[in-house]
């Protein structure tokens, strides 16, 4: 599977700020967030469902991935969404593995995985 999505209980701004704290632990940080609902509705589209992006790093990683392939960085930084489905908010990402899997390098793949395991254990903690 090419992502891995939790569900809670909580609201999109609560779940946010849950995984805001848990990426903490692990030295990632939030660089932007990109709130898809209200980009598309200013320019006069009509969506209605709550749906953010955040855009993740741990600079340390970065760094190290950056070192060893540079074709790394097209994958970078990584990806958090935080959404509503039908009244139930979701927090999932793209698998760092499933993209990985295109650079074809095992040292990277193996950090990949690293980073995946960590990122999960945030969306865990955060629901």
């Amino acid at each position: 599977m090419f992502h891995y999505t939790v569900e809670t209980n909580k609201t999109i701004e609560e779940a946010i700020a849950s995984i805001e704290e848990t990426l903490k632990e692990e030295k990632f940080g939030v660089l932007w967030q990109f709130d898809i609902k209200d980009k598309l509705q200013e320019k006069g589209l009509d969506f209605d469902q709550s749906y953010r992006v955040l855009e993740v790093c741990n600079p340390h990683e970065a760094q190290r991935v950056l070192s060893q392939n540079q074709m790394v960085g097209y994958f970078l930084p990584c990806k958090i969404v935080v959404y509503d489905d039908a009244g139930t908010t979701k927090i999932g990402m793209p698998r760092p593995t499933a993209l990985i899997e295109m650079v074809h390098d095992q040292s990277i793949k193996d950090l990949a995985k690293d980073i995946e395991e960590r990122l999960i254990g945030c969306m865990d903690k955060a629901v």
